[in-house]
């Protein structure tokens, strides 16, 4: 019984030293992240001095933070012991521990360690192989050296240390304006209220740049939410058509009888509604942009017109006898597959010739994981102004729900989420935006259920979870290589086996 009780007691202690890990994944700056990881380390383990180290991506110098230990002591660490315990730490991969480096045959000759008398010390790697930094502790208070309680909780959050400093100096980065991927776009192009830093939008952009000042039709597809009507404005503001009218039409959302006049308009008599003559959006659009979105859903009708205005720059109002010539810049937007459309005569092979001049494909929100917390931060600004109500920020653990959650309604979807979290916690008098907020039935989706119950985001995540386990098997947790082979950052899998609580199994 009592070694139950002990053993609960343990995993609690250890519950509790991760969860305040997490807590400090919050923080802004990856120097006081650091150093709060370390004090925390240093109080689980119960030692006197503690050094962390972490570097780059390329192995180089990157931050360092030591704990009760002076300049000189520090320098000690960094040049001369760690020709010996961290370098060995280093190569092998493995935890070193020793009661006493006095003592101890692998370590007595170094110099620094005879100078100092360093007996307890206990050092471990930092992230997978090839590891991403050290940690190493000295100064035991306990006679015996480090029990293998200590040990554990060390190795435990070192393993958790890389994740959560790489998310810190994400925001960090984001922030300062480092690894901005679109900064070369933004300077060229007019960008207003376009949010996010990622390489997918930057790459979006960099095509943008090159066709916007093109008078030639684009076909803009991408998932539903991504964005493609602001992919369109943009372009339009870009172009030399930017001082005349962008005319939007989605065709999905009108009656089939009424779309080639809503289209092109209508002389009077034309059909049961037409008492007068009305102009319809090419007319509206003169001099300027038609985006169409939702193309895929007119009517064989309605494109066998859209292909006549596109060849020959007129068209017919309905129940006209002579063609109107149009100055109108088209482009069309869909999220469904125009050549399944075509092979299944749905969708004139024509007319998709001519709209697919330029294609351009808007990433989603999946495939721009950096760009979460930035238009969460945009929407919720734009949420609190248009409604009245406080400024609100996201809580860190908020932060970490957004990106960890998936959005299958992509920009779209995390906007409404982020709109409905700041109506509630206005309406609690909260401070910021927390996790309950924005999840406020625990579950990160708003998607109906299925029939066992488990909504398709919770499949997802689960789905998302067991294939990332399989891969890291695969490849014996060799985070780099499975990372190439889900090509993928590995900061990302590392995030991943953060949030999904993976685990290697100990043989």
């Amino acid at each position: 019984m009592a070694g139950r009780e002990e053993d609960a007691e343990r995993l609690r202690r250890e519950r509790d030293l991760y969860r305040r890990l997490l807590d400090l994944g919050g923080q802004e700056e990856l120097e006081s992240f650091l150093r709060e990881a370390l004090s925390l380390i240093v109080e689980a383990v119960d030692v006197q001095h503690g050094y962390l180290a972490l570097y780059d991506d390329r192995g180089g110098p990157g931050w360092s933070i030591a704990h009760g230990l002076s300049q000189e002591q520090v320098e000690g660490v960094r040049h001369v012991v760690s020709r010996g315990i961290i370098a060995q730490a280093l190569a092998t991969g493995e935890t070193i521990v020793t009661p006493s480096a006095l003592s101890d045959s692998r370590f007595s000759m170094l110099e620094s360690v005879r100078l100092r008398s360093i007996e307890a010390v206990l050092c471990t790697p930092i992230g997978a192989a090839p590891p991403r930094g050290i940690l190493y502790l000295q100064g035991q208070r306990r006679p015996d050296g480090f029990a293998e309680e200590a040990r554990t909780i060390a190795e435990t959050l070192a393993r958790h240390l890389v994740p959560l400093a790489d998310l810190v100096l994400a925001r960090h980065r984001e922030r300062s304006g480092e690894e901005d991927a679109t900064r070369a776009a933004r300077e060229r192009l007019r960008l207003e209220g376009v949010i996010g830093r990622s390489a997918a939008l930057a790459a979006v952009l960099e095509q943008v740049a090159l066709v916007a000042p093109l008078d030639v039709s684009v076909l803009l597809t991408g998932d539903n939410g991504t964005g493609k009507s602001q992919l369109a404005r943009i372009i339009h503001d870009n172009s030399r058509r930017a001082a005349h009218p962008f005319v939007s039409l989605n065709c999905a959302a009108i009656p089939e009888n009424l779309v080639e006049s809503e289209l092109f308009g209508a002389m009077p008599g034309a059909h049961s509604m037409a008492t007068r003559k009305t102009d319809g959006k090419v007319a509206a659009a003169e001099h300027g942009t038609l985006l169409l979105d939702e193309v895929g859903d007119l009517s064989l009708a309605a494109q066998a017109k859209l292909l006549q205005l596109l060849h020959s720059r007129e068209y017919y109002p309905l129940g006209a006898t002579r063609p109107v010539r149009a100055d109108v810049r088209v482009i069309a937007a869909t999220n469904v597959d125009l050549q399944r459309a075509v092979a299944e005569h749905r969708f004139r092979e024509d007319l998709y010739y001519r709209l697919h001049v330029v294609p351009l494909r808007m990433p989603s929100l999946a495939e721009r994981p950096g760009d979460i917390a930035l238009l969460a931060a945009g929407f919720c600004a734009d949420a609190s102004r248009r409604h009245g109500l406080p400024q609100y920020s996201l809580s860190p653990n908020a932060r970490r729900a957004l990106e960890a959650a998936g959005w299958p309604g992509n920009v779209r979807q995390l906007a409404h989420t982020i709109e409905a979290a700041v109506i509630r916690a206005s309406g609690e008098r909260a401070t910021q935006l927390e996790t309950s907020h924005l999840f406020p039935n625990g579950k990160a989706a708003a998607t109906p259920g299925g029939a066992d119950g488990e909504t398709l985001q919770a499949a997802l995540r689960r789905f998302e979870g067991e294939y990332l386990r399989r891969a890291l098997e695969a490849h014996g947790w060799n985070v780099v290589e499975t990372a190439k082979r889900l090509d993928v950052a590995r900061s990302q899998v590392y995030k991943l086996i953060n949030v999904h609580g993976l685990e290697r199994s100990k043989k």
